[in-house]
Parts: structure tokens; C-alpha cells; sequence
């Protein structure tokens, strides 16, 4: 065996609502990587320890089973801070394994590692070696080798490495270009991934995707039609898969770029899930519905697919990019029954400011009509505690979320994720950040979130947790949703919001 790919368990970040409410994602970067190294003729497998709920000891067994020549942890995430709080089931397991068996040569991919590239190798010494960015070239550079160590990679390109006791960043690598993506990046290695009964139902889609009702979660998939995003926004750290500098912390919106498949290699990937009988489906693009040169054609190509209008899937949009009925009338067609829509604020001035011209100025209410009216619902993204942010516009902006009334609502309280703008100042400022990888999640115990120049960080939380409860119990919401999705919904967001989460920060009235 060449390489096995492990995605890791998430540990325990989601607090009581991992056993039932989290959503068990598909390990999309795996099985890119894994279907890229096969067709570079390479003997691939990945282990899915978050899906199977695998133990140390059994992920152990596999690997001495396979005996691969390299080991590589990819550590990503649906969610934009997954690939650091991930980081804490990832870094116990690489320790573990080193523990049994010191010549295993362990690698990681992922937005951490991406962003702090030494600081992880100097903290982490489990860990032999990482990429810096996607990875795709420097790792097909390293499998090409006939032995794997610290000597035979030393000059590879897109790496930071451990040589003795000194922590080495290389010069990057290049990413794959837009006209290599359906060559050198050829889709998904479904076939590798674990199924109980059938493929992908050991996955499951986040509740309000499958309108509430857990019979509907699963099998579940996740897949992107592009990479990158070409804004710049602070909070956010998703650009890291281009880094091409080697900075010791890399900062996302230094390397915005976007780059697509084609539509007609893409729409075999939906054809691949749908014969594998997966309905609900995540589009996991930063901005879906941006480039008319690719979304038309697929969304054209989809609604053909879309027979019965069995399909259930979601993607990510601007707000200032569906104001046109026409384009919420093909998108509806081809089976896209939510919108992800990053309102962040109530407050214009606070959401032009961290946008770093994301919006243009728009009426969302009249968005959000736009989009209901079109039998499209609307998962709505907030942030609370960005910069600027006082008690005044946080309560903009849960008012506006009370008015807009969307079928979903989601808000996070803001966070100095490693690789965004916002790291690197608070870094630079001497800003309270967590000491644990969990303290990056967005739903922890150990949670450490922004302050602003008005309110400390364990007001804002507050702030968003009471939110989250207020929201999901007001009566208007309530409505809508019985009529969206009928009473056995309203009942699962009834059960789902006796959970309330336990925040050391708010429990000590911390920073």
C-alpha cells in the first residue's frame, strides 16, 4: 500500500449534541486525495474513524494490515473551524500510533497545518510532516519516492518537516490550475468509504437539511464544483488550500482564488450518488451560485436528474447574487431546496467592514422574500461579536433573524480561527486565544470567542447562545416550520432545544 488516508474523530466538541444532532460528514478532502493519488497510479485506502467510531487500537491493526508507505491525516471539516478542532482527535491518534510503532512516517493535510505549519511541528512531535497547502502535487512528488523519510523528502516543494530537532518550511507548491482540475483532481473514491447496508449511510446531513426529521439524514454525501472563494473576508480562513508563501502563519485572504470543474465532469459525480441511491446532498462550495458560466449549466444538467424532485440538497450563496427569480426558478429545479445565505450582521456597517467588499448593499428582506417566494428555504448564517460589534447591533441583528424568519438559523460567535486576518491580529495584539484545539469550536466547553472593544468574550457568547434558544422557541419560526415540514419537525427542534450547552467562559466570566 502506498498511502492511507485517515479522517479522525471529532472528539467531543459537539457536547451532547454529537450523539444525535451533529452531522457525521463525508471526508471530502480524503476522497479527493485518495481518487488523485489512484490516478496517479498509486494503491490507496482511507480509514474513516469518525464514521465507524473506530478505537485506537482497531485503526492501529488496520494500518499494520495495510502497511503504507505514508500515513496521512486529513484533517478538514465541513465547517470553516473543523480543521482545527479537529486537530484534537487527529493529534491523539497520531500519538497514539507513534507510541506503537515509531517507523510509521505520519503526515497532515488541513487548514491548521496550512496556517501554522511550524508552530504545529514544533507543539506536535507525533507528527513527521505536513503539507501546506492542498497538497495534491507534493503529495504525488512523495509517493514517487522509493522510501519515505526526513532525508528523501527533505527538498520537497509544498512541505514543513522535522529534521532532527529543527522545523524546516519549503517553498510551496503549485495548486492545481483551473484547465488540470478535471485531470489531475478526477472526482471521488466513493468505493473506498465504509457503508453498513449501503453506500454512504453511515453519514448524516445536519438536521434542518433534512427539514428535521432524522429518517431523511442519511446516506448523505457532500461534494464541491469548485475550490477557493475569491473574497476576502477576515473571519474566514477557507482560501489556505492556495497558500504559496511560506510565512510561519499564513493568512487566508492573502491567497483568494477560485478555480471549477467542469459542469459535465461534475454532474457524473451526482449521477454516481444517485445510482448509489443518495438523495440529500450538500454542495460544499464557498459561493455556489457566483460564476453563471458554471452553475447554469450544472443546475440545467441537475434538474434533468431531478425526476420526482426526489433530490434534497443545499449550497452556499451570496446574498447580493440571487435577485433574480430566474435564477432561484433553475435553481429550485435542480433539486436545491435550501440556500446558505451569510447575512453575518444586522448592522450594514459591521458586515461591509468584515466582508472586505463581499456585499454589494442590498435589501435582504427582500432577498430572503425572493428566495421563500421561489419554494426555496433558507439557512441563515450570523455572526455575533465581529468587529464593531456592540450590544446595539448584536441586537440588529437578532431582530432582523426574528423578522427574516428563515427555516434555519445559525449563528457563531466570533472567533480568531488560525489562518484568517482575525489570527493574525489577535496574535499581533496580544489577544486572548484558546490553549486547546477544542477551544476553537464553535460548540465546546472550553469555547474561547472575540472580544470587541464594547463586550467581552463571554458576554457575546451568552449573547449567541440565549439566541440560539430564543430563536428556536419563538412562535413565528415554530409556525413556519409546521408548515414547511409538518409537526413531527416542530417536535425534533423542540426535543433538540432542551440541549443546552455548557461554556467555561460564561460559567467564570472570562476575557
Amino acid at each position: 500500500m502506498d498511502v492511507v488516508f485517515i479522517n479522525p474523530a471529532v472528539g467531543q466538541n459537539y457536547q451532547s449534541l454529537k450523539s444525535r444532532y451533529s452531522a457525521i460528514e463525508p471526508p471530502t478532502w480524503a476522497l479527493l486525495l485518495a481518487e488523485a493519488m489512484r490516478n496517479f497510479g498509486y494503491d490507496v485506502s482511507i480509514i474513516d474513524a469518525n464514521a465507524e467510531s473506530l478505537s485506537e487500537e482497531n485503526i492501529y491493526k488496520k494500518i499494520k494490515t495495510l502497511s503504507p508507505k505514508l500515513v496521512v491525516f486529513v484533517v478538514y471539516g465541513q465547517n470553516v473551524n473543523a480543521g482545527t478542532t479537529n486537530m484534537e482527535g487527529a493529534t491523539k491518534l497520531s500519538k497514539y500510533l507513534k507510541f506503537k510503532d515509531k517507523s510509521l512516517f505520519i503526515s497532515f493535510i488541513g487548514s491548521y497545518v496550512q496556517a501554522l505549519p511550524i508552530k504545529t511541528l514544533n507543539e506536535e512531535d507525533s507528527i513527521d510532516m505536513v503539507f501546506t497547502n492542498e497538497g495534491v502535487y507534493a503529495l504525488k512528488n512523495i509517493l514517487s519516492l522509493t522510501e519515505i523519510n526526513q532525508k528523501t523528502i527533505s527538498k520537497t516543494k509544498g512541505i514543513a518537516l522535522r529534521i532532527k530537532d529543527q522545523v524546516k518550511i519549503n517553498p510551496p507548491e503549485k495548486v492545481v490550475p483551473n484547465d488540470r482540475m478535471d485531470l489531475d483532481l478526477p472526482g471521488y473514491a466513493w468505493d473506498l468509504l465504509p457503508y453498513d447496508k449501503q453506500p454512504l449511510d453511515l453519514y448524516r446531513s445536519p438536521m434542518w437539511h433534512a427539514e428535521y426529521d432524522q429518517d431523511k439524514r442519511s446516506p448523505y454525501a457532500a461534494l464541491q464544483t469548485s475550490l477557493g472563494c475569491q473574497f476576502k473576508c477576515s473571519f474566514c480562513m477557507i482560501n489556505l488550500i492556495n497558500r504559496d508563501d511560506e510565512d510561519e502563519i499564513g493568512v487566508s485572504s492573502n491567497y483568494s482564488g477560485m478555480r471549477f470543474w467542469s459542469p459535465d465532469f461534475i454532474i457524473k459525480e451526482f449521477e454516481k450518488l444517485i445510482e448509489m441511491g443518495v438523495k440529500t446532498i450538500r454542495i460544499t462550495d464557498e459561493m455556489f451560485l457566483l460564476n453563471k458560466k458554471y452553475y447554469v449549466p450544472l443546475c440545467e444538467k441537475l434538474s434533468k436528474l431531478n425526476t420526482e424532485d426526489s433530490l434534497r440538497m443545499w449550497a452556499y450563496s451570496r446574498i447580493d447574487t440571487i435577485k433574480n427569480p430566474d435564477t432561484l426558478a433553475l435553481v429550485r429545479k435542480a433539486g436545491i431546496k435550501w440556500l446558505c445565505l451569510g447575512i453575518e450582521s444586522g448592522d450594514k456597517k459591521v458586515r461591509l467592514e468584515v466582508a472586505k467588499g463581499k456585499f454589494e448593499d442590498v435589501d435582504v428582506k427582500k432577498v430572503i422574500k425572493q428566495v421563500h417566494d421561489a419554494d426555496i428555504d433558507v439557512m441563515a448564517n450570523y455572526i455575533y461579536g465581529l468587529p464593531g460589534d456592540d450590544n446595539l447591533s448584536i441586537k440588529k441583528t437578532l431582530d432582523l433573524s426574528l423578522d427574516l424568519c428563515t427555516s434555519g438559523w445559525n449563528t457563531y460567535a466570533a472567533m480568531a480561527l488560525p489562518g484568517s486576518l482575525l489570527y493574525k491580529e489577535a496574535v499581533d495584539k496580544g489577544i486572548q486565544l484558546p490553549d486547546t484545539y477544542s477551544g476553537y469550536s464553535f460548540h465546546a466547553y472550553d469555547t474561547v470567542c472575540l472580544p470587541t472593544d464594547k463586550l467581552k468574550a463571554w458576554e457575546i457568547l451568552k449573547l449567541r447562545d440565549d439566541a440560539f434558544q430564543l430563536y428556536h422557541s419563538n412562535d413565528k419560526f415554530l409556525d413556519r416550520i409546521k408548515f414547511r415540514f409538518g409537526d413531527k419537525a416542530v417536535n425534533n427542534i423542540k426535543e433538540m432545544n432542551k440541549i443546552k450547552l455548557k461554556r467555561k467562559i460564561i460559567e467564570e466570566n472570562l476575557y
